[in-house]
């Protein structure tokens, strides 16, 4: 037995400082209780296996391409690749000493409910310190005050430029006759269904805490396309099948610049944000722990957040980013102001809310 003696998880009886002497040094000296650090130099793993926790689809494709692939052969490891989201019952169900992933990227509400679900996360003070390109971060990417945040999109309408006369000009378009049974919106564990819901609480209610306004600006929407993954919208938008979506802005314009006819409009009564953000199991094991502060650190090199900014648009959250062509030409730039203005919801309300929100909105959209 590894994680408990004598009824006493190794975290209590760390706390009891001196009469911890006294104890078995199998448990003193237990892994979780070894210091790992990581300077940013590259060494031999053995072998060892990392557990990814990342998108699939395209996502996972370019992630493999220009992170991961270089990444086991500078480091002498395995990837373990899970694409399965969502990751939080994962995490509850073996608890916090045994987690099921050691490095994975969130988007905030799935991230925030672990987090306060259990002693998930190594805590920012521990983890910063042994990322070295963590000192060409902006503040805001650790604002959250959990994870590191490497990358954002902006949220919107995506639409087919050749079957919506006129475009949307307002967040209210969506619900418009014409619309009917080819919009589309997410399932609601997706963020950005989330996010949706929250900005129609506040254009259709008082306030992005006013969930009823909120419900019935759901029942209006219907009937409504309901996919699981951006990817899955994006193929329906392909077919004609939606011509209008909640969407980030990677996809559309991404397609837009292979010639498809897309295009896509930013809300303007509220503007909240898609983050990318990484987080490190505190109860990883060493080696699996230094692994993940050097993947973190390779993932905030210019190179691969450059990539992946002319691949899905992203914009960067360090300092040193250089932005690709498509990111420039839209008019981004890249400095400590980069998110001024954009809208980030009160995340701790809606998830004491989640239960009803879930059950409610589910129940209209399954109608």
């Amino acid at each position: 037995m590894t994680d408990k003696t004598d009824g006493m998880t190794r975290r209590s009886l760390l706390k009891m400082g001196a009469a911890a002497a006294t104890l078995p040094l199998f448990n003193i000296n237990h892994a979780w209780s070894q210091d790992v650090t990581f300077d940013g130099q590259a060494f031999d793993a053995g072998g060892a296996v990392l557990r990814v926790g990342e998108w699939g689809g395209p996502w996972g494709e370019l992630v493999n391409k220009y992170l991961l692939v270089d990444f086991q052969k500078e480091f002498n490891c395995k990837i373990e690749y899970d694409s399965t989201w969502p990751w939080f019952p994962k995490f509850v169900a073996g608890g916090a000493e045994k987690p099921p992933l050691d490095i994975t990227n969130w988007n905030l509400p799935e991230m925030f409910k672990t987090a306060g679900a259990g002693d998930f996360f190594l805590k920012l003070d521990e983890l910063l310190p042994n990322i070295p390109n963590g000192k060409n971060l902006w503040p805001f990417a650790t604002a959250n005050g959990v994870g590191v945040t490497w990358a954002f999109n902006q949220y919107g309408y995506a639409y087919r430029t050749d079957l919506v006369t006129p475009p949307p000009a307002s967040f209210k378009d969506l619900w418009k006759p014409e619309f009917a049974g080819k919009r589309g919106t997410y399932i609601t564990s997706n963020t950005l269904q989330m996010d949706f819901f929250l900005v129609a609480c506040g254009v259709f209610g008082k306030d992005q805490y006013d969930l009823e306004a909120g419900y019935q600006a759901m029942r209006d929407l219907m009937p409504a396309k309901i996919s699981d993954f951006t990817g899955n919208m994006q193929t329906l938008m392909d077919r004609g099948e939606v011509v209008i979506s909640v969407l980030s802005d990677a996809e559309p314009m991404q397609a837009r610049d292979k010639g498809a006819p897309f295009a896509f409009w930013y809300w303007t009564e509220q503007q909240p944000i898609l983050t990318q953000t990484y987080t490190v199991s505190k109860y990883a094991e060493p080696m699996q722990k230094k692994l993940a502060y050097a993947l973190l650190d390779r993932a905030l090199e210019p190179e691969f957040i450059g990539n992946m900014g002319k691949e899905f648009y992203l914009r960067p959250t360090v300092s040193n980013a250089v932005l690709p062509d498509n990111l420039a030409k839209a008019g981004v730039v890249n400095n400590a102001d980069a998110i001024k203005g954009f809208w980030v919801p009160d995340w701790k309300a809606y998830l004491e809310n989640e239960d009803d929100i879930v059950e409610t909105v589910n129940g209209i959209f399954a109608a």
